[in-house]
């Protein structure tokens, strides 16, 4: 069950009506939960049982790592936890990949080694869910927070549907104090939850599918070389997708949850206005990057242990990063071209950092220059510059992430630097282009004119005749543009 599909509607407006029937609060807790269980079943009913096992497993292990006093016990639960959720993820996610790489490597050596292909499923949403559950045993490991009183709690915390498939990636913190009380939206919440729903569907249906992704199909489908404008137009589509069918997942996900009462963290903060690639994280997919710093980088030693393994925690962290997206060396290359990125970065803000001492009468006098990101004001039209430069060193990282091999993906960006003469007709039509071109430009703006505020506060300050104008707008196009929609991008993930 998709967010833009009409099953999805109707299974909405009966959530709604159940949740706000005169029953008590666990038992619309359960059929939130019965709700979320159903939700997920419509991919494939079987995978529940591992839902259900994870959250089983963790929530009584996540108690007994917070009441456990013996250090090696504790240690031997942390690991069982480590072991259930990383091998469970390592089986249905990477065991294709790592036993195809197994294969590579003995042929390799001399040893004529060929298996049978295995047949795995991936269960929707099995990396999402997994870091969710996760989080919670680290932190009763840690002692960070107290352990969830009640099953029926924890339960719904893991699956709570808005949420499960493909984020954000919630913390136990941030949504269980949510079900100590009974929640119900009121008038405004409703409004503001349904505002963002139809933004996150519109755009998914409209900007990611119909307007971008035949374009950002048609180029990185394509086997040959061809034009560098047609490269850019194809990797600037892709760029503009995934942004849109992942924004507008998570965008969908926090208004559906604003309607039933319950708040979600933010997942996107217009990333393409950032200045810089640190900002950039800040920007974009919010949840998994601060939790790939508060439970890999951090632990790993962050900046604590010198310059070097700031560096190298900095590249483990990114090359795990693109590893988490997919069972592909295409997206470890994606992380580490973003850790490159991030290498350079902040080489440049140490050097900035450095104390310049100036000597003075015999007295050496420091004085610190600015070291953060951004270093350059975004009030200024450089700003806007250094933030159009980062998009575009951005797209190309896309073009790991998007294209299926290494091959591909030379090939393509030799053809985006002019280095390819095609040999036939143009792949894109003008209209494709302009399209395109049209597409991302307004974009870019809206991203760069809202980077310091959010949808709801905008829309809190426009006339309510012109707030109603747009929303009636993307519901029509949403509307006319149903049947060209596909399934989310992330759901893979």
């Amino acid at each position: 069950m998709v967010f833009n599909s009409y099953t999805f509607v109707v299974f909405f407006i009966l959530m709604l009506l159940v949740h706000n029937l005169p029953i008590s609060w666990t038992a619309k807790k359960r059929n939130l939960l019965i709700a979320s269980y159903i939700f997920y079943a419509a991919w494939n009913p079987p995978f529940i049982l591992l839902l259900w096992l994870s959250t089983v497993v963790d929530f009584f292990v996540g108690r007994a790592l917070y009441t456990q006093q013996n250090k090696h016990k504790r240690r031997v639960l942390l690991v069982i936890s480590l072991i259930g959720n990383l091998g469970m993820l390592c089986f249905f996610k990477y065991g294709g990949f790592i036993l195809e790489n197994f294969v590579h490597l003995t042929n390799l050596i001399g040893i004529n080694f060929h298996p049978a292909k295995p047949n795995i499923i991936l269960p929707a949403g099995i990396s999402f869910y997994t870091f969710t559950t996760l989080c919670y045993t680290i932190d009763m490991y840690k002692r960070e927070s107290k352990p969830v009183a009640k099953l029926l709690d924890f339960s719904l915390f893991v699956t709570f549907f808005p949420h499960l498939v493909a984020g954000p990636i919630v913390r136990p913190p941030q949504l269980v104090p949510q079900f100590e009380t009974e929640r119900k939206a009121t008038l405004q919440q409703m409004m503001d939850g349904l505002l963002l729903l139809s933004l996150g569907i519109f755009m998914k249906v409209v900007c990611a599918d119909t307007l971008l992704a035949g374009t950002a199909d048609t180029i990185f489908g394509s086997p040959g070389g061809m034009s560098a404008l047609d490269a850019w137009s194809g990797v600037l589509a892709f760029s503009g997708q995934i942004f849109f069918d992942f924004a507008g997942y998570s965008t969908a996900a926090i208004g559906v949850a604003m309607c039933l009462g319950f708040v979600l963290p933010q997942n996107f903060f217009y990333p393409y206005a950032a200045i810089g690639f640190s900002d950039f994280w800040r920007r974009w997919h919010i949840t998994l990057s601060s939790w790939l710093r508060d439970y890999l980088y951090i632990p790993l030693g962050g900046n604590r242990k010198g310059k070097f393994r700031t560096y190298v925690n900095l590249m483990i962290t990114m090359l795990i990063g693109g590893l988490w997206h997919g069972a592909s060396w295409t997206f470890v290359a994606w992380g580490g071209l973003h850790g490159i990125y991030l290498w350079i970065e902040k080489a440049i803000q140490d050097n900035r950092a450095k104390a310049v001492t100036l000597t003075t009468a015999g007295t050496q006098v420091e004085v610190e220059t600015a070291s953060m990101t951004p270093s350059i004001p975004a009030k200024k039209p450089t700003g806007f510059i250094w933030a159009l430069l980062t998009f575009l060193l951005i797209c190309i990282t896309w073009v790991f992430f998007r294209a299926a091999t290494f091959g591909q993906a030379w090939a393509l960006l030799r053809s985006m630097a002019g280095r390819v003469i095609p040999n036939g007709p143009p792949l894109l039509t003008t209209i494709d282009i302009i399209k395109v071109g049209v597409v991302i430009t307004l974009m870019l703006m809206f991203h760069w004119l809202m980077r310091h505020s959010t949808v709801l506060k905008t829309a809190s300050k426009m006339p309510w005749w012109l707030t109603g104008t747009i929303w009636a707008v993307m519901l029509i196009l949403v509307v006319l543009s149903q049947g060209t929609g596909k399934a989310f991008i992330y759901f893979q993930f």
